[in-house]
């Protein structure tokens, strides 16, 4: 697929799930905040409570840009542990490198952080690192290999080229972006991710799958 094919099908996502992917697609939705196709500006009959836990799951996969057994396996981890499955569900996402590579603005999308992950960009803690889901822990520090600074997406990076058009850098994150590093100080908390997302909707899907 091509990369304005991508872009076009981001998009279009975005308009079906209410939810801008991309900066551009943050752009689009001003100018269309309604559903693609031809009912799209019609109001919508009431959807079915599964309609609404499916499409909330959905938004929740498409914005960390993630496959369905990618996010089951998260939901699994996230049940297990101690306090509430939601929360912790984003929390384990949030902790994927190619997350973090957008948050610290260092990539501008997360199909973008994705390419410099398996192109084999990205160091963490010194250790080449090319699995996009590689989980990032506490204290541990990302960066992008010195022998690719200078190429441009980290030239651009690094000038700060993303910083306006993403999120306000997290707590969580400290970032010396003009080095194209940034160190996970401490486990994210949901009410600090940048997600949109009612994940008790998602945790009530699973639940009666």
């Amino acid at each position: 697929m091509s990369t304005k094919s991508r872009t076009r099908s981001k998009t279009r996502l975005s308009r079906a799930l209410g939810i801008a992917l991309t900066p551009k697609a943050a752009r689009y939705l001003e100018k269309r905040p309604y559903a693609p196709g031809e009912h799209g500006r019609t109001k919508r009959k009431t959807d079915s409570d599964y309609a609404v836990r499916l499409r909330e799951k959905q938004r929740l996969r498409a914005q960390y840009g993630i496959r369905e057994a990618q996010l089951k396996i998260a939901f699994e981890e996230a049940r297990r542990a101690q306090g509430l499955t939601g929360e912790n569900l984003v929390e384990i996402l949030e902790t994927r490198l190619d997350a973090l590579l957008v948050r610290a603005a260092i990539a501008r999308t997360t199909a973008q952080a994705r390419q410099m992950v398996v192109h084999r960009h990205i160091l963490v803690d010194g250790q080449l690192v090319d699995r996009p889901s590689f989980r990032v822990k506490p204290g541990q520090l990302i960066h992008v290999k010195a022998r690719s600074e200078g190429m441009e997406p980290f030239q651009v990076a690094a000038a700060g080229g993303h910083v306006d058009v993403l999120p306000k850098l997290p707590p969580y994150l400290e970032v010396e972006i003009d080095k194209l590093q940034a160190r996970l100080v401490r486990r994210p908390k949901r009410i600090e991710i940048p997600v949109t997302c009612e994940v008790q909707l998602v945790v009530e899907y699973y639940a009666a799958r």
